[in-house]
């Protein structure tokens, strides 16, 4: 059974952040966003994190000859039929209880990321995956995957921090000539709350389906790199010395290339990495759309301590 640690939330929380520290640690393997790899990878064949296109990426072949014999033998439109039929925000309850309507595309979907999975251990020679595709749904469908050892990270940030990344322009290095491929996706800061709300709660839900869910603050993580990667490796099982953790060197963090699939441009990073918080929402977002992306999810932030409770009268 293959162990996944699963980085899970709303994009611009800082798990490509946590996923490079991690796989600096022995015995882990980063994979990148794997949702996105049957498209973004096998079809569009965009780079891996390693610089190499996927079709010439040396590890990413020798895991999908081991996998399926090859990545060409995929139907990559059965897949993406898959996800666009049970990886939905609205499909959650569903896929929480089982719905026999859904049993088809959630067991077609977590097949192919197990085979990925235990292939991708077996070539890295690694005992811990990890998958930082974050859609709430996925975990929700592969926590049934008997082969899986699914365990969530549940990483959150200050939604006004995560609503400010989402205004920005951010350009995909893997980008096409058009717009809509050439730069990431952005919300606005109404969506980006909505957003926020909807996967930190359906992520927080999977504890009461016995999966295994340990919650990490991104200002915690780059307070103190090596607190929260400590705790992080433990969850995951792994038993590390001291000297596992030499590449965090205070505020920074010593990276190698590392074969992720798809994610922000910061996979792509190599070297010495200062890690800072990214406060920059204070002074650049808006006082009317802070307003509003507090008020919004407010009672979770309040739980995650980003907003006091108002004390009662009486």
């Amino acid at each position: 059974m293959t162990r996944v640690v699963f980085l899970a939330g709303l994009g611009r929380s800082g798990t490509t952040l946590l996923e490079r520290a991690l796989a600096e640690l022995p015995g882990i393997e980063a994979l990148g966003e794997v949702n996105h790899l049957w498209h973004r990878s096998v079809v569009e064949d965009e780079l891996c994190g390693c610089g190499e296109a996927f079709s010439h990426c040396p590890y990413w072949q020798a895991v999908g000859n081991k996998a399926f014999g090859g990545w060409g033998k995929v139907d990559v439109a059965a897949v993406e039929t898959a996800q666009g039929r049970a990886m939905r925000l609205r499909q959650i309850p569903a896929l929480a209880y089982g719905k026999a309507s859904l049993a088809p595309a959630a067991a077609l979907i977590a097949d192919h990321h197990r085979q990925v999975y235990d292939a991708a251990s077996a070539v890295a020679g690694a005992s811990v995956l990890v998958d930082s595709s974050k859609h709430p749904a996925l975990a929700y469908i592969l926590r049934q995957e008997p082969g899986i050892d699914l365990r969530v990270v549940h990483v959150v940030r200050d939604s006004r921090g995560v609503a400010y990344s989402w205004t920005k322009e951010i350009e995909r290095p893997e980008g096409r000539s058009s717009d809509s491929e050439r730069w990431m996706a952005r919300y606005s800061p109404a969506a980006s709350a909505f957003l926020w709300l909807a996967h930190n709660s359906s992520t927080a839900m999977l504890r009461r389906f016995d999966t295994p869910v340990m919650l990490v603050r991104y200002e915690s993580f780059v307070r103190d790199p090596r607190q929260s990667l400590t705790a992080i490796a433990q969850f995951a099982g792994l038993e590390l010395n001291a000297n596992a953790f030499d590449f965090v060197e205070g505020s920074a963090i010593r990276l190698r290339p590392a074969h992720t699939a798809s994610g922000n441009p910061l996979r792509f990073a190599s070297g010495r990495l200062q890690i800072r918080p990214d406060e920059a929402w204070r002074s650049q977002l808006p006082l009317s759309d802070r307003l509003l992306v507090s008020a919004l999810p407010y009672p979770q932030l309040a739980r995650y301590g980003y907003a006091r409770r108002r004390r009662s009268r009486g």
